[in-house]
């Protein structure tokens, strides 16, 4: 996560009859009934919460909040800040009002690489379930490889205040050594895959014994990795979903592009530009046939210093840790011409076993429930051109056009934190992810499909970049 960066909390919202309203009105928008657990059955806050069992769970721990956003759990100990750190820009605010039921627990795994509650066991879980319910279920995975309340501020506090169940799972693995798991390459990637949808389901038949009913509408929803992850389970489990919101996710593809395609150019061609001199212009030049757009120079120190070198190391470990023998993710920031450099890795050059590793967590595009992709053109850690709008060619290429739509946001980087650094020259991609989920709530719930993909302009003049993306109307 980015050092030195952390979100605010500040702007929160009034008295609970404003969260009410806000419930009620996602509700009409999914065709649903915003309704107190005690009328659906439940015979008050909390009562009889110990007969939830999350199906599957090695282990699992209720707790009865007042509070479920973070304007709460920070405070109670039911959600890790470090977790999230750096991912919402500073003055977002944070609602509040959000009385229910959070299940923190663990699915049965042998790995052990996440602390949280002293656990050390991967595969952890949280379960949300607010008291007023708006008969919907929203499902994450976490970005990068962070733990299970990674999306806490992004996503779940909103998707809370507006009466969905939220559930999150930190993907199996987690940390800078991630790769550790799993018996071949792409294995512990590819348990990423597995785990989302072990939660789908278990989280749907906890909001079944919760509220009496199963959810009507479940979405799957996050960004970067998590952003994969909903891809992926859309094209691989559609079944379980009724559509999906990608926030920017990154795209394994067997033939490329992916990260090993782009990551070591800009490995080898960042630090020649920086440098300045004769080879400057040149350097430069490279950097943009990888993907990193002209004009998005001022983000690339930030990314050399904290993202590419080590994003490259360790999922060229996960997926190819042949490359440099016994040496576990590389040698960080190696200078090109050094034995086994990561800046000079080539992945088209690559024995088959490798190719086949990034086949086994690779995306096709078959997507069979709708899907909103958004994607900053700013990002430099997944720079757009290698990475959604090639997975939107793929869903046009396998006939699946009518279920997506595909938001280029000018102005959107990778983590919205920088906008607090940048703001004339960036804008945060957290109101256009809450303009593209609402899009999906009328798309599924009322048949009202979004506007057709497109280039979304940076905030006109009188609009706050923190509360303003309007993608506009089908």
């Amino acid at each position: 996560m980015p050092p030195g960066i952390s979100p605010e909390h500040r702007g929160r919202t009034g008295p609970l009859g404003r969260a009410v309203r806000v419930v009620a009105g996602a509700a009409l928008l999914l065709g649903l009934t915003a309704v107190p657990a005690a009328e659906a059955g439940e015979p008050g806050h909390c009562a009889r919460q110990q007969t939830l069992r999350v199906p599957g769970a090695g282990h699992q721990e209720l707790s009865c909040l007042d509070e479920l956003t973070t304007a709460g759990t920070i405070a109670s100990g039911h959600t890790d800040q470090a977790d999230w750190a750096g991912l919402t820009p500073a003055g977002l605010a944070t609602p509040s009002g959000v009385p229910g039921i959070q299940i923190d627990g663990y699915f049965p795994d042998d790995s052990a690489g996440n602390t949280n509650h002293g656990w050390n066991h991967d595969s952890q879980f949280v379960i949300r379930l607010p008291d007023r319910w708006n008969g919907g279920l929203v499902i994450a995975g976490s970005p990068g490889v962070r733990e299970q309340y990674a999306n806490d501020r992004a996503v779940s506090d909103w998707v809370l205040s507006r009466g969905y169940a939220f559930a999150a799972t930190d993907k199996g693995n987690t940390g800078a050594a991630f790769h550790r798991d799993g018996r071949r390459p792409g294995e512990a990637v590819a348990e990423w895959n597995d785990r989302v949808t072990q939660l789908t389901r278990a989280a749907r038949a906890v909001v079944a014994q919760r509220y009496h009913r199963p959810p009507r509408h479940t979405l799957a929803t996050g960004m970067s990795n998590g952003g994969y992850l909903v891809r992926w389970q859309l094209e691989n489990h559609p079944e379980l979903y009724d559509g999906g919101v990608d926030w920017e996710g990154t795209l394994w593809r067997t033939e490329g592009p992916n990260l090993l395609t782009f990551l070591p150019p800009a490995l080898r061609s960042y630090p020649v530009y920086a440098a300045g001199g004769v080879g400057a212009g040149q350097a430069h030049r490279e950097m943009v046939a990888a993907g990193y757009p002209a004009g998005s120079e001022f983000l690339w120190p930030f990314h050399h210093q904290y993202y590419w070198d080590l994003t490259q190391r360790i999922y060229r470990e996960e997926l190819d840790p042949a490359f440099d023998g016994a040496t576990e993710a590389g040698t960080p920031f190696c200078a090109p011409g050094t034995p086994a450099c990561d800046a000079d890795y080539d992945y088209a050059s690559r024995p088959p076993e490798v190719h086949r590793a990034v086949d086994r967590i690779a995306l096709t595009g078959r997507i069979g429930k709708p899907l909103i992709t958004l994607h900053g053109t700013l990002d430099v850690l997944l720079p757009i051109g290698e990475g959604s709008d090639v997975y939107a060619r793929m869903v046009r290429e396998a006939g699946r056009d009518s279920l997506f739509r595909y938001y280029r946001v000018e102005g959107g980087t990778h983590v919205d934190s920088l906008y607090d650094v940048f703001p004339d020259r960036l804008r945060p991609l957290t109101p256009c992810h809450r303009s593209a989920f609402t899009a999906m709530e009328e798309w599924i719930g009322q048949d009202r499909k979004p506007a057709a993909g497109h280039t979304v302009a940076m905030p006109g003049a009188g609009d706050d970049p923190l509360t303003e993306c309007s993608l506009g109307r089908g």
